[in-house]
């Protein structure tokens, strides 16, 4: 294990940022408290995601040469307050290139990591999706594909058991298949084409009480998906907004809170507020990001939002984690 050292470059910053572009926020908005760079020791550092486990946190990212570049590798990154970071592993798949790295805790309590494989331009297929077990982010299983090949599993989200995820297929990138999973190895095919329009690809999920929510990018504007129990009649609506490596947060309050990248105005890492009832996105905090940016991974800890993403704002595509919290009424 690598200790972090001189690495977390603390920025300082705790101010209510302004609110620009997609109209007014829905209440006071969001108050930044800080932001660390927490990893850049790669080419290109890149694709987040964050959860806690065991009383603590791990976050996982890309590393690679570029973009998009051959031989990409998952690097895991492990902190007990979100100070300082140590890398426990760095997965690799020898048959091509790992790129999209999530990670989630399991109904068993065990950690699962999934990634998408880009095989080289002569290979059989072009993608597919694998996932990881461990019981304490250091040592992991053998790669398993799961879903089906040429379909990018983006984001597994666990609701009353069940894990759950849509994929998007890389072959004809004309709709996206929602599959469901009982012990998180074996996915059915849920629906088959729950849509189909303007090239849909990533998709973030988020199940309430009775309700199911996925916010979707696509090469148009951003959609919302809703579905009541057991989520296969998905009814969707156009948000007005282009936005790409999305994730859902709900609040304690109920609100929720959607992370993304913005290219209005700029390219941008962003926190947003979903409004499922009028079906609008309106931004409420900016993070200090440009360039190469995006991929979220959104936590709720401590009466604070914890937030990992990349960015190449500093000139070096590194990993950044944010901690901001709720303005007072």
């Amino acid at each position: 294990m690598e200790l972090m050292k001189g690495l977390a470059a603390f920025v300082g910053i705790s101010l209510l940022l302004p609110f620009s572009g997609l109209g007014e926020p829905a209440d006071k908005g969001l108050e930044l408290i800080s932001v660390r760079k927490i990893w850049d020791r790669a080419n290109h550092n890149a694709f987040t995601d964050l959860t806690r486990y065991q009383g603590k946190w791990f976050c996982v990212f890309r590393e690679g040469n570029g973009h998009v570049s051959p031989k990409g590798k998952i690097r895991v990154l492990r902190s007990s307050h979100g100070t300082n970071w140590e890398s426990v592993a760095l997965l690799a798949y020898p048959k091509g290139d790992l790129r999209d790295p999530k990670i989630t805790v399991t109904p068993e309590g065990e950690l699962m990591l999934t990634s998408v494989c880009r095989f080289p331009k002569d290979a059989p297929q072009r993608h597919q999706t694998l996932a990881w077990g461990s019981s304490n982010g250091e040592q992991w299983g053998e790669a398993t594909p799961i879903g089906e090949p040429d379909f990018w599993l983006w984001r597994v989200t666990w609701h009353r058991g069940k894990a759950y995820t849509f994929g998007y297929h890389t072959v004809d990138p004309r709709l996206i298949r929602l599959y469901r999973s009982k012990d998180g190895k074996a996915f059915e095919t849920w629906v088959a084409r729950a849509f189909t329009e303007q090239y849909p690809s990533e998709a973030a999920l988020l199940f309430r009480e009775d309700q199911g929510l996925c916010l979707l990018r696509r090469d148009g504007t951003a959609q919302l998906g809703e579905a009541k129990p057991p989520y296969r009649d998905w009814h969707w609506s156009d948000l007005g907004l282009r936005i790409g490596g999305p994730d859902l947060l709900e609040l304690p309050d109920g609100r929720i809170i959607a992370g993304a990248r913005l290219y209005r105005g700029g390219v941008k890492t962003a926190l947003l507020w979903l409004n499922p009832d009028t079906k609008r996105l309106e931004k409420a905090l900016e993070l200090p990001s440009g360039g190469d940016t995006s991929y979220p991974g959104l936590m709720w800890h401590d009466g604070r939002i914890w937030m990992s993403y990349y960015s190449s704002h500093e000139g070096k595509t590194s990993i950044y984690l944010a901690r901001i919290a709720l303005s007072k009424p």
